[in-house]
């Protein structure tokens, strides 16, 4: 064994799909070597008092690039993602051009092919994320595209929602869904309620989400589609997907760390950092979000890390693009926030993500000999205060600053190298 290929995580505690206990990891040329006690090897990363896991894995990452370098690229986003615990990402296709094409799939694939974290992408479900013509999703699956979205964007058309899902079964792939139905929320920035009359901005229904919950269920119902709901937000949708689920239908969805943390009222100040896209709703939606992550009608954690500059989110609110980072805080947050123990933590952000993204091949393994060492330690325990300025994006859009929290990632492996050591990014 050669000092370059060998380390072990030493004295911390596995958790993983399979259950949990005291075990040091031994990690070789990419693989997990050994799982026991009393452990060596060439390298050693501390683990003691922490969690060892399977690396984190984000539904829903906005890497910006092509086109936004300004406010991140594959590489800064990567980096925010390694030091937040994740080993793969899964980015979003509203880039300048869409990822609509499998030449914008290889050029996004290989910026992220040295990354410090697995990056995927998505592929839009239209042209353009236009909504009116199907984009060639054959061509992006040939290239290994599993989840298919126009996220920013609901696909507004009934009929064409429907062809898109029957083309997708076909081709084994996953629909992601942004729910938002443009006729009732177009022209809003924030929830439609008391501080939005308060404040004279524009809102957005609740309603406006739930009719397209409604509608790609009663179409998954229709055509076997899995359809993926992302960033769920109110409480009627979150219901409506526990009843699909019950049903026996293909149907996921996810939660964000700010639509479980936050509401409407900080809006209060006008501050266009709490503007998001499904906006932050009532104290009621955040109590119903919390529940589906409890009983696991909302199965996943995803970030929608949206980074933007400083200088679009100084203009006004109603001018103001919503969107918030997410990647280096979401973990945090949850073990923060939730009522749930580290092994549910986990695998709303691990090995359940993994499936869902069909990637659970190599990313959300159990921590077992033979299995892909992409793996985290997490301390669950530190306590530390969010700053953006401190964070690897090129923006710091977080509605956090100054916030403290509990639970932070010590290292992460990706393929067996550590590309986080006690905190510090090493590429």
């Amino acid at each position: 064994m050669t000092e370059a290929a060998t380390l072990v995580i030493k004295g911390g505690r596995v958790v993983d799909a399979s259950g949990e206990r005291d075990a040091d990891v031994v990690v070789v040329d990419g693989r997990i070597a050994a799982v026991g006690a009393d452990l060596s090897a060439d390298r050693t990363l501390d683990a003691s008092g922490c969690i060892v896991a399977p690396g984190l894995v984000d539904l829903h990452s906005h890497l910006r690039e092509p086109g936004k370098e300004e406010a991140e690229t594959v590489e800064t986003g990567a980096r925010g993602a390694a030091l937040g615990g994740y080993t793969a990402i899964i980015a979003m296709p509203n880039t300048t051009p869409a990822i609509d094409s499998a030449a914008v799939v290889r050029q996004v694939l290989e910026l992220g092919r040295t990354a410090p974290c697995d990056v995927f992408t998505s592929g839009a479900i239209t042209v353009d994320r236009a909504g009116e013509q199907l984009a060639p999703m054959a061509e992006m699956a040939a290239l290994g595209v599993k989840i298919f979205t126009d996220d920013g964007a609901g696909v507004q058309d009934n009929r064409l929602m429907r062809r898109a899902m029957e083309y997708a079964s076909g081709l084994g792939v996953t629909l992601a869904q942004h729910c938002e139905d443009d006729a009732l929320c177009g022209g809003g920035h924030m929830h439609e309620g008391e501080w939005s009359a308060r404040l004279g901005i524009a809102g957005q229904p609740a309603e406006a989400e739930e009719l397209m919950v409604m509608r790609d269920i009663a179409l998954a119902r229709l055509t076997g589609c899995r359809i993926h709901f992302q960033h769920l937000s109110t409480a009627r949708s979150v219901a409506m997907v526990r009843e699909a689920i019950t049903a026996g239908l293909p149907v996921t969805a996810e939660a964000t760390p700010h639509h479980f943390t936050l509401t409407h009222a900080e809006c209060a100040g006008y501050d266009p950092v709490f503007k998001v896209n499904p906006p932050l709703r009532t104290e009621a939606d955040v109590a119903a979000v919390k529940a589906g992550l409890l009983d696991g009608s909302i199965a996943t954690i995803a970030t929608d890390h949206a980074p933007h500059t400083t200088e679009s989110k100084e203009l006004p609110f109603d001018q103001a693009p919503p969107g918030m980072l997410g990647l280096e805080t979401a973990l945090a947050l949850a073990i923060t926030e939730l009522d749930l123990s580290i092994t549910q933590v986990l695998a709303a952000l691990s090995w359940v993500p993994a499936r869902v993204a069909g990637i659970d091949d190599v990313h959300g393994r159990p921590v077992a000999e033979g299995e892909p060492a992409n793996l985290c330690v997490i301390d669950p325990e530190v306590t530390w205060v969010v700053d953006g300025a401190q964070m690897a994006s090129r923006s710091t859009n977080t509605p956090y600053q100054g916030r403290e929290v509990r639970g932070r990632v010590r290292h992460t492996v990706l393929h067996g190298e550590a590309v986080v050591v006690a905190g510090e990014p090493q590429r």
